[in-house]
């Protein structure tokens, strides 16, 4: 791949980002998280209270890109074969013979909004475990590959738990980054207000490919990272472990830490925060930026710290302070 190339990828990703903000008023650093994780080839979960654009967010996305998009309502009474699709049976006009095919449900598009994850059984939500892993669906004793790219963005609340099901952590640990969105500034909710109303409507124009998007994943994974900042990715993922950290805010109040996994995420995400900043090399400030978002979901807090109200992103936060580069 010519540098030329390189730039003219980069290009697309900052015209993606900026059909996204057409209709997405502030929440850049949100935005930046939703596209790094997309440049990296993971998915995302996302979570924040009702009214701030989750939905929105994501199918903005799916229209500015070239790609099969499909929307699962997830409800109590969701069903696997809701996701994955099913046999039905069928009968051959010229012979007769009757026969059973599949029909691919929703999961086979390239970009899945996984909306209110959370209010759907277990059983169905394990549904998608496959497909987020694997990239494939079995059915009946067959296999069924998915198309790629393959993009799975889902959307919880983190109010009205009663009669939600919480995403076991062997789930939660296959979303690359778990995004928390928060309530807008003063300035962007005016603007919010001021835009949203009236008739004019915005159009989002598709500015990238299917094929351009696996060129920007292929890319991040080329871009380099010095040994010094592999050794503190490693010694910060190692630091989320009560049995080998010399953090006392871990020792006191993490449960279980992250694993290797969470290491190889912070790695491919820093190469895609770099790349999204127009740089072929990554920085301190990379894997600062995505490390929250990548420890956020894979630390399991003891009950001491749930009943003293201690998040996973104050740990994230001192461990950061203690191992520097």
């Amino acid at each position: 791949m010519t540098e030329k190339d390189v730039h003219q990828l980069i290009d697309k990703i900052h015209a993606l980002k900026a059909e996204i903000q057409k209709v997405i008023i502030g929440q850049e650093d949100i935005i930046d998280q939703l596209l790094i994780c997309f440049m990296a080839g993971g998915h995302a979960l996302l979570e924040g209270v009702p009214g701030l654009a989750k939905t929105l967010m994501i199918r903005t996305l799916s229209e500015a890109v070239h790609l099969n998009f499909k929307r699962i309502q997830f409800t109590p009474d969701l069903m696997p074969a809701d996701i994955t699709g099913t046999e039905v049976l069928e009968e051959d006009i010229t012979s007769g013979k009757k026969f059973f095919k599949f029909n691919h449900g929703p999961i086979f598009a390239n970009i899945i909004l996984a909306d209110e994850i959370n209010r759907t059984p277990p059983k169905t939500q394990a549904a998608l475990l496959e497909a987020m892993q694997e990239y494939e669906v079995t059915y009946g004793g067959k296999t069924y590959s998915l198309d790629k790219p393959f993009f799975i963005l889902a959307t919880q609340n983190p109010v009205e738990q009663s009669g939600t099901f919480p995403l076991p952590e062997a789930q939660l640990d296959r979303f690359l980054f778990y995004i928390q969105l928060g309530y807008p500034e003063e300035q962007d909710e005016f603007t919010i207000l001021s835009s949203t109303t009236g008739s004019k409507k915005v159009k989002v124009e598709s500015v990238i490919t299917g094929e351009e998007i696996a060129a920007v994943q292929q890319l991040v994974r080329e871009v380099p990272v010095n040994e010094t900042l592999i050794s503190r990715v490693n010694r910060i993922v190692r630091a989320t472990r009560p049995q080998t950290t010399s953090v006392e805010m871990v020792k006191s109040w993490v449960q279980w830490g992250a694993g290797p996994r969470a290491g190889q995420a912070m790695m491919l995400t820093a190469k895609a925060a770099a790349l999204l900043d127009g740089r072929f090399a990554v920085t301190p400030s990379d894997i600062e930026k995505v490390a929250y978002p990548v420890l956020r979901h894979r630390m399991l807090m003891n009950f001491k710290a749930e009943a003293s109200g201690k998040t996973t992103d104050e740990i994230t936060n001192a461990i950061l302070q203690e191992i520097k580069a």
